[in-house]
């Protein structure tokens, strides 16, 4: 290949570790500027050129049906499931289907390389991407790292190893990168297996909210807000310690989320081919939404490893959310008694399976609405999604 035709990505720079990003204070760091593939920021970025609906158009051959109420909520699907693996990978933030495909995935030869997150010696929370080439390396990436992770940083690698076929895990801001340039990459086949994602942070912002709401910070090995309402962290001698969400220091945390998390409407990851989370199953389960045929032959590979159940709702989250946009707006802190007896109520009587995951989608959405809106008033119309506004449109918001 001449110098005449090589791809326009190949004389591009990435940018200094210390350099702005182009998305600015929206960067979400999801690693696309750490590469070459830096030339395709403009179109590809998230922050900078919000395309959700062209690219599932592209991904699942079709995009959301504005029509049905599940797809505003949840994307492009063909099925959805709670699940949970019959024996449990030791140590894995829940029962361990995201490593477990990656695994057979592997071991099957239908990828090269798994695109993962293990994290430095030096600190359980700071992410460090990789491309794993053996079961090992995928284990060591297992338990989510809340923290903003450059899983794109090693594109380059990808390119520059010759691997022809690649899984690669994700949230959402990074997915939509990746499906932007992914034409680019030189492969046969591109997998996507991804993570719902919500309120990622800064490792100084990590930090704060453990000083903030654990009780002994210095030993959490990782946390979940879940479906009890409670933040669920999970300590090196194995205990459990929980927090109501209405006990948190709001007015303390309310700007340890990064900008992009505060201005994202893509909770649900809507360009992988499949989804493992857990905010739309029961306490315990996994929520699984297969979007395409690519996403079923994944999960194929491991539905006699894993237990299955449908997916139901009960219970009204319309009043919940309402009554939060404002106490989070204000910066409402309850005292940890009100708090825990008004969780052990909802719990009780709130939204559950489904209908919690609306909750959490609504409550997301509205407070990143009311965000997009005075910060950054001059990108509100293109970068709120249609599906995201009509969800929006459900609740009375504050004028100012």
């Amino acid at each position: 290949m001449t110098a005449i035709d090589s791809p326009k990505h190949k004389k591009a720079k990435a940018l200094k570790p210390t350099s702005r990003r182009p998305a600015k204070d929206l960067c979400s760091e999801c690693g696309l500027c750490d590469t070459y593939y830096i030339h395709y920021v403009k179109e590809a970025c998230a922050f900078i050129n919000q395309q959700i609906a062209e690219l599932e158009a592209e991904t699942h051959g079709r995009s959301r049906n504005l029509e049905n109420q599940d797809d505003w909520y949840f994307g492009v699907h063909q099925d959805m499931m709670a699940a949970r693996k019959k024996q449990p990978i030791p140590g894995a933030q829940w029962t361990g289907i995201v490593s477990t495909i990656a695994i057979e995935m592997l071991n099957r030869g239908m990828v090269e390389g798994v695109v993962c997150v293990q994290n430095t010696k030096e600190d359980r929370f700071q992410p460090m991407p990789i491309i794993a080439r053996t079961p090992e390396e995928i284990l060591a990436a297992k338990v989510n790292k809340p923290t903003l992770s450059p899983n794109l940083s090693v594109l380059e690698q990808i390119e520059q190893s010759g691997m022809k076929r690649l899984l690669v895990i994700g949230v959402g801001c990074q997915i939509q990168a990746l499906r932007a340039v992914e034409k680019q990459l030189g492969l046969e086949k591109l997998y996507v297996l991804g993570t719902p994602c919500v309120d990622n942070v800064t490792r100084a912002g990590l930090q704060k909210f453990l000083d903030t709401t654990s009780k002994s910070p210095e030993t959490v090995v990782y946390y979940e807000f879940m479906q009890d309402f409670r933040v669920h962290f999970k300590h090196e001698d194995g205990s459990i310690e929980t927090v109501p969400f209405f006990g948190l220091n709001t007015k303390e945390l309310k700007d340890v989320f990064a900008p992009s998390c505060m201005a994202c409407f893509d909770y649900v990851n809507s360009l992988a081919d499949l989804v493992v989370g857990y905010m739309g199953a029961p306490f315990g389960w996994q929520w699984i939404v297969v979007r395409n045929d690519t996403g079923k032959e994944m999960l194929d590979l491991v539905k006699d490893q894993i237990e299955t159940q449908p997916v139901n709702a009960s219970g009204d989250r319309r009043n919940a959310v309402q009554q939060s946009i404002p106490a989070y707006d204000k910066g409402v802190t309850l005292p940890m008694w009100a708090a825990k007896l008004m969780g052990v109520v909802i719990e009780k009587i709130g939204p559950k399976g489904l209908e919690y995951a609306r909750f959490s989608i609504d409550s997301h959405f509205t407070r990143n609405y009311l965000y997009v809106k005075r910060n950054y008033p001059e990108k509100l119309a293109d970068h709120v999604p249609e599906y995201a506004q009509k969800i929006v449109n459900q609740y009375k918001l504050p004028q100012s």
